[in-house]
């Protein structure tokens, strides 16, 4: 069985930084992909879909200093849904992508921090095998 995602988008928000109670650096952040079509009239259509994207471990430390809102990225990582109760008791469930690779698409000197790019290829970064086996409830 086969549960990958390649997404290649834009952040529609900074990096939202937490840690698991192990210590364990882990970033959210939405981003958007986009789809242009044209409808039965020969219009352009433009669709817009938000994903939810999480990393851990050093792929989460990469993203939070590198990446902001608007910056274009590739993505590669799996599906994942989960559910938790929040404080009032309410079952609450989300879908979000788990990154295991990330690649900044921006050309040189656009990223946040300007060492991110040394030559004139975007730096990709893995997360693989960062993933904690527990269910992160946030």
């Amino acid at each position: 069985m086969v549960n990958k995602v390649l997404l290649i988008g834009r952040l529609g928000k900074d990096p939202e930084v937490r840690y698991t109670p192990d210590g364990m650096m882990v970033t959210n952040f939405s981003m958007a992909t986009d789809e242009q079509r044209k409808d039965k009239n020969g219009q352009k259509v433009q669709r817009t879909e938000w994903h939810r994207i999480v990393t851990f471990g050093k792929l989460a430390e990469i993203c939070s200093s590198y990446l902001s809102k608007g910056k274009l990225i590739f993505i590669e990582g799996r599906i994942q849904s989960r559910s938790w109760e929040d404080k009032d008791g309410n079952k609450r469930t989300t879908t979000e992508i788990v990154a295991a690779n990330m690649q900044m698409l921006d050309s040189k000197g656009q990223a946040r921090g300007q060492e991110a790019a040394e030559d004139d290829h975007a730096p990709s970064y893995s997360g693989i095998d960062q993933t904690p086996d527990d269910d992160v409830p946030f």
